[in-house]
């Protein structure tokens, strides 16, 4: 289970169209809302479908447990 909370920051294994891989965690619920850091476009995704493009949480304490 993936424990992030808001503020974190997150790489995923796939590029954003703009070429972006790091991610910023907005708001935390049963969806995930997370912000591309190089174009600012907000992306609302289920908790699960985040878990499986997570590469690596920086900035934070948070493990990624499978």
């Amino acid at each position: 289970m993936l424990e992030v909370k808001p503020g974190d920051k997150l790489q995923l294994k796939k590029a954003h169209p703009c070429g972006s891989y790091e991610w910023e965690v907005v708001r935390m619920g049963a969806d995930i809302a997370i912000r591309c850091l190089k174009c600012h476009r907000k992306v609302v995704l289920r908790r699960s479908a985040v878990e499986r493009k997570v590469k690596a949480v920086q900035g934070s304490k948070s493990k990624i447990q499978n």
